[in-house]
């Protein structure tokens, strides 16, 4: 599925939004309540579950997290593939303007 690229800055924009990503990148598969404990821990972000729940569902909207059911438990996974879009229509450049 194609999502827009605004869809992505909005979920960039926010920093608890950035820290969850952080925490997925440092350790993908993680339980709703073991990334409230991380972004306590690691963050300082003392957040309810239900805003941190809110905060995963804008980040799967925007494509950047999937979820995996098993039981009782729902794993979330960083894919970082929607950020392709952004450096497809901006590339990168060297200092003398030219695409890397």
């Amino acid at each position: 599925m194609v999502r827009p690229v605004s869809d992505v800055f909005k979920a960039l924009a926010d920093p608890t939004r950035r820290a969850l990503l952080d925490e997925l990148t440092d350790r993908d598969g993680q339980t709703l309540f073991e990334l409230c404990a991380r972004l306590t821990t690691n963050h300082g972000l003392a957040s309810t579950r239900q805003a941190v729940s809110q905060h995963l569902e804008v980040l799967e909207a925007a494509g950047l997290v999937s979820t995996r059911r098993e039981g009782r438990y729902k794993y979330h996974h960083l894919d970082t593939s929607p950020l392709g879009a952004i450096t497809e229509r901006w590339p990168a450049t060297d200092a003398k303007g030219s695409n890397s």
